[in-house]
């Protein structure tokens, strides 16, 4: 198997890594860079666990192979904190009760604030439309919707 040389900027930080060209990004971030917040859910590209910002755009992980990702600027669930202080979608998740095992939450965090960027203020129609590519298995999504809804309030005040 063909090893590449891979230079990307993650959170901020430029990072080198090798991965096999079939290896997906998913598993090259999990793996060989040991950022492990996104996670695979079903492999396929429909459940949204492994969402990530890449060039500012939503993408499923899984669905891209890693050297796609060299050159390329992303954002992983563990970019949202800022200097150990949660990021305001972060704090309302957990004060909001938005998340239970966990295996979701990356994903919709990295979908709310692609959201919350392109709209600071988004109707709850809005947001529903902004994680529809995202699925939960427990809590429903009645609770996301309202931490989203409460971080771009505080987003808005800061």
């Amino acid at each position: 198997m063909t090893r590449t040389h891979i230079t990307t900027v993650i959170n901020g930080d430029e990072v080198d890594f090798l991965a096999e060209d079939s290896t997906s990004l998913l598993d090259a971030l999990r793996d060989e860079v040991g950022l492990t917040g996104a996670k695979e859910g079903c492999g396929t590209g429909d459940c949204g666990a492994c969402s990530v910002l890449m060039d500012d755009r939503v993408t499923c992980s899984c669905l891209v192979f890693a050297p796609e990702a060299d050159g390329a600027t992303i954002l992983t669930v563990e970019g949202l904190a800022d200097s150990g202080e949660l990021h305001p979608l972060q704090q309302c998740f957990l004060e909001g009760a938005a998340l239970q095992c966990g295996i979701c939450t990356p994903g919709f965090l990295i979908a709310a604030k692609a959201l919350l960027e392109k709209n600071p203020d988004p109707t709850e129609t809005e947001i529903r439309y902004g994680l529809a590519g995202n699925l939960c298995r427990c809590t429903g999504y009645d609770k996301i919707v309202r931490a989203v809804q409460e971080a771009a309030i505080q987003m808005r005040e800061q």
